[in-house]
């Protein structure tokens, strides 16, 4: 046999009927004839191969395959394009692939608005209230299902509860001037020049150096690292997204777990969740340590007349988040396991890298200043009246003048601008849904209907509790859950017979602890979700599943050092 290719570009004689002018064909094509053995070329004068070339080349061809040749030549070019067409050469051109919506998680999320709308509405439910509530189950259906990215998902709620007069224009956009949402944003635009400067591997390093026998000592280190900032820096936004978010994707990026490759679950997927849901734990043990944590003091006041102080909180919180923070991680790393669990080498590595990085360069320096001032900012701006996302902002406008971070890189942070986008339109859905009466409704049901069961104040608390717990799923803050149930669950325990004080700590600590239930619940969770490791179905089943581990140790473990103590 002897193999000629056909690896050309030439302007083909066929001539479109659309079209005057000649199509250019790039291909490469590889054909066999049947020859004897001696090797034949293209230049060759062989008679038999001349007429076959021309053939090839024919305008004629493509409408009968035959020439005036002898019928062999007409065979041969025949099995010549039956070869063409089953080589590994032959490609056929892509099928274009839907680009739009993925239809059944759609139809579902529209499913559950439209049937909900037609529900009759309770009596004392306003219409406009039960139509919000339509409009935001079917965004939540849908930003859990996914048939559009989550940001165009929950731009589409805004628009369905502005098209149907349910919220103002302004109402439903009023979110994107809450500060919540743009500190997240923030934190991710302080990340790229955490990331692009080599800071953040340089610390990672430090950290692999230190802690890297083990993925899970890797772990520790993190979390407890984060459990000591928190009572100095009062944003379980800034921390996270400001410190612990750039460094965890470094640490990742480091041990060669990295997004899109198919290496997440070598460390990052544990990392990122586990960093997450200890976040809600250290925020739930220190007053400082939430930005709603006083909200909860100053309504117990209010409630009760009984001051919760720093010191009481955190001598009630210590044992049951101390056990938490242990637990968590390891139950997390039995659950859902990292693919490398221990590397002997990680530190020696670490020492090498860092030795080849040589000293910190100007660019390192002015984020690790900037980050130092940052973080300053958010432990004493109270002193200061500077907010945290004020600080985040004066942090970044630095690495704007400075050249470490360009704007154009800020703009192409799309995670950042699509988190900014969802968590706000959850913010305005949830925080209307208050507005409009529906959660003080929710909470006075509950009320009468476990102050009508007659249990012991043990059981009624732990019912309200749960409830109270699980409700989170229709926040996107956790101070406008405690600001819309707070009072109502906390005067309904004391009348039933709960200690008041006690009650008070329990709901207190309860209010963080239900942040790790989704990816929206507090301040933490779209930004640890939004480095993209883990997916969204992972993200919320082994979020429930802590959440009943954590509840657990809180009044377990928690209720037996509360009666040591003397709260009840």
């Amino acid at each position: 046999m002897a193999s000629i290719a056909l690896c050309s570009s030439y302007t083909s004689p066929f001539r479109s009927p659309l079209s005057l002018k000649p199509r250019s064909i790039n291909s490469q094509l590889s054909i066999s004839f049947p020859t004897s053995r001696s090797t034949v070329h293209p230049s060759s004068s062989s008679s038999s191969l001349a007429p076959t070339i021309k053939q090839l080349l024919s305008p004629k061809l493509p409408r009968s395959f035959s020439t005036s040749t002898s019928a062999s030549n007409s065979l041969r070019i025949k099995a010549a394009v039956a070869a063409a067409s089953s080589s590994p050469g032959f490609v056929n051109p892509p099928a274009k692939q839907w680009q739009g919506a993925a239809i059944k998680p759609l139809i579902a999320s529209i499913a559950t608005g439209v049937i909900l709308w037609f529900v009759p509405t309770p009596e004392g439910v306003s219409k406009n209230a039960w139509q919000l509530l339509s409009i935001f189950l079917a965004t939540i259906v849908g930003i859990i299902t996914q048939p559009l990215p989550l940001g165009a998902v929950a731009l589409m709620g805004l628009g369905a509860s502005v098209l149907t007069k349910t919220l103002t224009f302004s109402a439903a956009f009023s979110a994107f001037g809450d500060p919540i949402p743009w500190l997240i944003a923030l934190a991710f635009f302080f990340a790229r020049g955490f990331i692009k400067t080599g800071l953040g591997n340089r610390i990672a390093y430090q950290f692999v150096k230190l802690f890297g026998i083990s993925s899970l000592g890797l772990g520790y280190s993190l979390v407890f690292s984060e459990a000591l900032l928190a009572p100095a820096i009062p944003s379980v936004s800034a921390r996270s997204g400001g410190i612990f978010l750039p460094l965890v994707k470094s640490l990742c990026v480091a041990c060669g777990s990295n997004v899109g490759d198919g290496t997440e679950d070598k460390l990052g997927s544990w990392l990122m969740l586990t960093c997450f849901q200890t976040s809600v734990i250290s925020s739930s043990m220190f007053l400082t340590a939430m930005a709603a944590n006083p909200l909860s003091a100053n309504l117990t006041y209010n409630t009760i007349k009984q001051t919760i102080g720093w010191t009481d909180w955190a001598k009630a919180a210590i044992v049951p988040g101390l056990a938490s923070l242990i637990v968590v991680p390891l139950l997390l790393y039995v659950i859902y396991p990292p693919k490398v669990k221990s590397s002997p080498d990680a530190p020696r590595l670490a020492s090498e890298k860092l030795a080849k990085m040589g000293p910190m360069s100007q660019n390192e320096i002015v984020v690790a200043a900037t980050l130092l001032l940052t973080v300053g900012l958010w432990v004493f701006g109270g002193m200061l009246n500077i907010d945290a996302v004020t600080a985040a902002i004066l942090g970044l406008s630095i690495l704007l003048i400075t050249g470490v971070v360009t704007w154009k890189e800020c703009l192409s942070e799309a995670v950042a601008w699509d988190t900014l986008t969802w968590f706000a339109a959850l913010i305005a859905m949830a925080g209307y849904l208050n507005k409009y009466g529906l959660i003080s409704w929710f909470s006075e049901t509950v009320v009468k209907f476990v102050g009508g069961l007659g249990l012991s104040w043990q059981l009624s608390f732990g019912i309200l509790l749960l409830l109270y717990f699980y409700s989170h799923y229709f926040f996107a803050s956790g101070a406008a859950h405690i600001g819309a149930m707070f009072t109502a669950f906390l005067s309904v325990a004391s009348a039933l017979g709960t200690p008041p004080y006690f009650a008070a700590l329990v709901l207190a600590f309860l209010s963080n602890l239900m942040g790790g239930l989704t990816h929206y619940g507090i301040g933490s969770a779209p930004i640890f979700y939004g480095a993209n490791y883990v997916p969204l179905g992972k993200w919320w089943s082994y979020g429930f599943l802590v959440s009943v581990v954590n509840i657990l140790i809180w009044l377990g473990v928690g209720g037996v050092w509360w009666k040591a103590i003397g709260l009840w």
